[in-house]
């Protein structure tokens, strides 16, 4: 998998990067955190500015924790930025769903609960709660892996559809379609869960 960012661009510097850390590099391992944490971040901004107010995972918390998952497990052979970005999304869809399950246990308070805000295409987004997304996510990867993955890196990695397309090695068209399908079926499984 080749990230098809330019050599000089941010991108392109990360996927040199998490290549030096493959190779053991002294330095690389550091280099990738300093680079690594800006999209992090704003990846984690992205996904709790979803939530209701008063939650309380913050970006900063969020990004820690998806990194001490990433750094703890088995040295992984990082192909480019994308591949990272994706095992990042895993990361922070579960620490999310993890947050929401604690706060769920602790307190049966629906203003607690961890939630996002999910769109469908023509219409006006409403909040769902993640525990409820997690679950259908996990509907769907039954009836379709390629769309539960396209939906985890797209919503949780915030990638775009050319970068899914690449990671997964499909065509931008079946991407395309897989996302709106998706979205579309998760749109009315979620809308019967909240009914509930």
């Amino acid at each position: 998998m080749v990230d098809r960012s330019p050599d000089n661009s941010p991108h392109g510097d990360l996927t040199r990067q998490l290549r030096r850390w493959v190779d053991g590099e002294a330095g690389a391992r550091e280099e990738v955190i300093n680079q690594a944490y800006g999209q992090l971040k704003q990846l984690a901004r992205q996904r709790l500015s979803r939530e209701r107010d008063g939650h309380t995972l913050q970006p900063t918390a969020l990004v820690h924790e998806a990194w001490l998952k990433l750094a703890q497990n088995e040295p992984v052979d990082w192909r480019d930025r994308v591949h990272f970005v994706a095992v990042a999304a895993r990361a922070m869809r579960q620490i999310l769903v993890d947050a929401g399950r604690r706060r769920s246990a602790e307190k049966r308070d629906a203003s607690n609960l961890t939630t996002i805000q999910l769109q469908a295409e023509a219409e006006s987004p409403h909040t769902v709660e993640i525990l409820d997304l997690d679950e259908a996510l996990i509907e769907l990867e039954k009836l379709d892996v390629g769309q539960a993955q396209v939906v985890e890196l797209r919503y949780f990695g915030g990638l775009t559809i050319e970068e899914t397309a690449a990671l997964l090695d499909l065509s931008v068209a079946t991407v395309n379609r897989d996302w709106r399908a998706a979205r579309a079926w998760l749109f009315v499984k979620l809308n019967e869960a909240g009914s509930r």
